[in-house]
């Protein structure tokens, strides 16, 4: 618990330093927007939960969405805040008889990342990373035929809070009247266990993780004044 606290420190503290160290911009840069797309996740458990291998076999197909701000006064990196809705989840297929279990977990998320883009005025590359957090608006409680006689990961979940880190790499193009288009890449992993991890429950790890591909469409705020910088 104590190590990735550390990370999800360190990870602020680097974002907070990027932003301070490179060069100013002469206009701020200021966008809002919205973005989706499809989300594959999983829980890893350990113990191991029987008829979740290979990987492809205990991913759940879902949606995510949400609303996007970025702000910028540096060179090269920027601050982004999300707010985003997620569908997150795992599934357990027999190979044998075919039966499959799943289960959806509906999350309200709320990023807060480093966002490091390169490349022309019109066209560029990022890296999104940093901690996130977030809370589980819905359980529907699972879906199909029961796997195991093991009844520990089909009880109510135990931590609808959720926190952990987030990192995307991406593309985007940038318009004189249309705004801006981007595709990214995403990867989520969460640190908070969605069951009890304490050495008298079964479960030591029940972290959601996932995979997703997103589309964003996002505006330029023009009237953003640039901060007027006092020589010394």
């Amino acid at each position: 618990m104590t190590k990735r606290l550390y990370i999800v420190v360190i990870l602020l503290v680097l974002i907070s330093s990027a932003t301070s160290a490179q060069l100013r911009l002469r206009h701020p840069e200021m966008y809002i927007g919205v973005h989706g797309g499809v989300i594959a996740s999983t829980v890893t458990f350990s113990p191991t939960v029987p008829n979740m291998t290979p990987l492809t076999e205990a991913c759940v197909l879902g949606g995510n969405g949400g609303f996007v701000f970025r702000y910028s006064e540096q060179r090269c990196c920027a601050v982004q805040v999300e707010l985003n809705y997620m569908q997150r989840g795992w599934r357990e297929k027999n190979s044998k008889t075919g039966d499959v279990y799943s289960r959806n977990l509906h999350y309200l998320e709320l990023p807060f990342m480093m966002h490091i883009y390169f490349g022309s005025q019109t066209w560029r590359g990022f890296v999104n990373v940093g901690p996130q957090i977030g809370y589980c608006l819905k359980d529907d409680g699972g879906k199909g035929i029961k796997q195991t006689e093991e009844v520990h990961q089909y009880n109510a979940i135990d931590n609808k809070f959720d926190w952990g880190v987030a990192g995307g790499l991406g593309a985007y193009c940038r318009t004189k009247n249309a705004g801006l288009y981007q595709l990214e890449v995403r990867f989520n992993y969460s640190f908070g266990t969605i069951f009890s991890s304490q050495l008298t429950e079964y479960f030591r790890q029940s972290n959601p993780m996932s995979l997703s591909i997103n589309f964003a469409w996002m505006w330029e705020i023009k009237n953003v004044k640039p901060k007027t910088i006092k020589q010394k």
